[in-house]
């Protein structure tokens, strides 16, 4: 059966913050599948802030978003017509090509999942990529050990949210938290079992983080870049770890600005800094995906969700993502 599918495209590149005129809502006929091909009405799409970069004409880890076409992102939906044997109508599926109502994928592209385990979104956020992120960071990229201050920004996020919990099943004695604004800061502590939530808004992230820990930090796990950094060195143990994860404080640069001007004391103190993408840890997905199932199960894992309505919508979400406006994963339902 062929369909029609509206769907989000990029039609100019931002410079600097993107703003609603860089996309368009676009309708389009969507074919039958061919033989090893599933069509699938997408039911979730993911909102993450990677996709910032893949908006720039730039060679980076994955091609940038071509203009004039869909955006791709995460999503999860129902197979309501099948070319391929190995998944039957019905099947509820993960995939990439988001951003769509609609979407056409080759069999091997797909994900079956089950819902009977942890609700379907969650394989777009704690239970999938974002999840995997902080499994991979705080295990492999800067392991945790027994005794650790760890210090985490972005708390509130995808996977600052679940990278809490993760640090805390293996032996942190402290794990703190760094979110935009009083509320958030509160709920790291209230909702999601950090020992303390800084308020990065209220100014002076050195002093508050030094308060939170006087004998130092050490493992960082970072979001943000820039201030975060920067004060996540002055303040880290010698021999500590940083994993390098993101840096949206600077997704939006029309230039590239100065790094943190403490770098020197990463030689003094012996530090470790590792960048990492989470394609590259997919084996550990496994043994992540069972731990997160088991912790939203038994509620030691909250999983706040932030949900826009229809793609009608997804614009607005991404461009809220990009601000701050959402507590853990940001979803699109349609």
């Amino acid at each position: 059966m062929a369909v029609t599918s509206r769907e989000v495209h990029l039609v100019s590149r931002p410079s600097g913050e993107p703003a609603p005129e860089n996309f368009t809502l676009v309708t389009s006929e969507v074919r039958s599948p061919s033989d090893g091909q599933v069509l699938v009405r997408n039911n979730w799409l993911s909102v993450d802030p990677y996709m910032r970069g893949r908006m720039n004409d730039v060679k980076s880890y994955v091609a940038p978003f071509q203009l004039n076409a869909p955006l791709e992102g995460g999503a999860v939906g129902t197979v309501i017509e099948s070319r391929a044997g190995d998944v039957p109508v019905g099947a509820t599926v993960l995939h990439f090509a988001g951003w769509r109502e609609y979407a056409l994928v080759d069999a091997p592209h797909v994900q079956q999942v089950d819902g009977s385990a942890v609700p379907l979104q969650t394989y777009l956020g704690p239970a999938g990529m974002p999840g995997l992120t902080a499994y991979a960071g705080l295990t492999r990229i800067a392991p945790v050990r027994d005794g650790d201050v760890v210090f985490i920004s972005a708390a509130a996020g995808a996977v600052g949210t679940v990278a809490g919990r993760i640090a805390r099943h293996l032996g942190a004695a402290k794990v703190i938290g760094s979110a935009g604004g009083p509320t958030k800061a509160q709920r790291l502590v209230s909702d999601f079992g950090f020992d303390t939530g800084i308020d990065y808004r209220a100014g002076n992230l050195d002093k508050h983080l030094r308060e939170a820990a006087p004998d130092g930090i050490d493992v960082y796990f970072d979001n943000v870049g820039g201030e975060h950094l920067r004060a996540a060195i002055a303040t880290m143990r010698d021999n500590g770890r940083i994993a390098m994860c993101g840096a949206i404080s600077h997704y939006n640069d029309a230039a590239a600005g100065p790094g943190p001007d403490n770098l020197m004391q990463v030689i003094s103190k012996r530090l470790t800094v590792r960048g990492f993408i989470v394609s590259d840890h997919k084996d550990l997905a496994a043994d992540f995906t069972g731990l997160a199932s088991s912790w939203i199960g038994d509620g030691s894992l909250r999983t706040p969700e932030t949900v826009a309505e229809g793609i009608d919508n997804a614009v607005d979400a991404f461009l809220g993502l990009l601000r701050g406006a959402n507590t853990g994963k940001m979803l699109i339902r349609l």
